[in-house]
């Protein structure tokens, strides 16, 4: 039995763009040190391979949601700091210690939970500070900044924490002349004033994503985070497109016609025949779908114009519902051949669909679009062996 799930469908990976991008990025962001997030899998691209590309391209920094990520990193021997940010009552701080792996807390407890830990391992935690800033998700309160400040410190003095970063996350940033992020950045300056008033020396101070470090100086203080511009997607896409900022899109999603066949006109074409043939036509079916991580609303019908897909020489869009393992292309007059490739989104420079057109087209995000393509699908990486991967 092959290893490979679907021979008949692939997942990209230029690691040579993702250390291109990672460069620019630090080009950018001049002074302050890159942070690569390289959570969900690297963003769907692989977690590993994106890692040592990215530290390849100038990243001193990885960063990832969960701590499981971080380990895992470890595990393939991928070195530099790394910092693991999303976590609940009961996470393995011990094992966060044991792998050289900073951590965050927002709340009194976890700073409790992580001091614990570090009684057990035996050396001090690496901690992170997150204050929330306005977004309204994870990062304490304004209010409750100072009782976590203090908390972290006795900590520390305890000798059981280092605190080395204060953070937070922006919430508006892809519209860099929103009124909150001015108010971001000044409620994060007046959180870090408040934590160094009381005794806190942070090795890193940190706020901007990646549409703030392509857009707002002011806001790279001493580290910055990109995530999606590190794969080379634009993270103002109203603004400007990868190339306009320097990247250069890392994945494409490839796939060989399955079959081929002329139809009618008046054929209906999958399920609930939403799509109907006007004319005498060649169908081509593409054997992924959303059991692959194909969009169901990628699908046309009702409306919906259907993502777009390169095809036969040239883009059209999905015909009709996409399902569980496959979706119907009409190719009109045009020759083509069971075997023949198919790109759903790749690079615009060549030619192909992108990210965000399937964004655009399901209406969603293009973070979604790349992460969504699951384990079945196997991964294809270029210059591996130069970035180390």
């Amino acid at each position: 039995m092959s290893d490979t799930p679907v021979p008949h469908a692939q997942v990209r990976v230029d690691l040579g763009a993702i250390r291109d991008n990672v460069a620019e990025l630090h080009r950018r962001a001049s002074s302050a040190a890159v942070m690569a997030v390289v959570k969900a899998d690297g963003y769907g691209h692989g977690l590993v391979p994106s890692a040592r590309a990215a530290l390849a391209g100038g990243a001193s920094w990885l960063g990832t949601a969960v701590l499981a990520e971080a380990l895992a990193l470890r595990a393939a021997a991928v070195p530099g700091r790394i910092l693991a940010w999303l976590a609940a009552p009961g996470e393995r701080w011990a094992d966060a210690i044991t792998a050289d792996v900073d951590v965050s807390a927002s709340a009194v407890w976890a700073v409790e939970e992580i001091a614990a830990a570090a009684r057990t391992a035996g050396g001090a935690a690496r901690v992170h500070l997150k204050v929330d800033t306005g977004l309204g998700r994870s990062g304490a309160t304004v209010d409750d900044w100072p009782t976590l400040v203090d908390a972290a410190l006795k900590a520390q003095a305890d000798g059981l924490v280092e605190v080395v970063g204060l953070w937070s996350h922006f919430a508006i940033a892809d519209a860099p002349g929103h009124p909150t992020v001015v108010g971001q950045i000044e409620t994060f300056r007046d959180a870090v004033a408040l934590a160094e008033s009381r005794g806190v020396s942070p090795e890193v101070r940190h706020l901007a994503n990646s549409a703030a470090t392509l857009t707002r100086p002011d806001a790279r203080f001493d580290l910055v985070r990109p995530g999606l511009a590190v794969y080379g997607l634009s993270p103002i896409p109203d603004q400007a497109a990868p190339h306009e900022v320097g990247l250069r899109p890392a994945m494409s999603v490839r796939a060989l016609l399955a079959l081929v066949k002329r139809v009618p006109a008046g054929q209906g074409v999958s399920y609930g025949h939403f799509y109907v043939t006007d004319r005498e036509t060649t169908l081509g079916l593409v054997p992924l779908g959303y059991g692959d991580g194909v969009p169901r609303h990628g699908s046309s019908g009702d409306g919906a114009p259907g993502a777009p897909v390169l095809a036969a020489g040239k883009v059209r869009r999905v015909a009709g519902r996409v399902c569980m393992d496959q979706f119907v292309l009409d190719l009109g007059d045009s020759p083509a051949a069971a075997g023949d490739e198919v790109i759903l989104f790749g690079d615009a420079a060549a030619g192909e669909p992108t990210a965000q057109d399937w964004a655009q087209a399901c209406r969603t995000i293009s973070y979604e679009i790349v992460t969504r393509f699951g384990p079945r699908l196997p991964r294809i990486y270029a210059h591996a062996q130069e970035v180390g991967a």
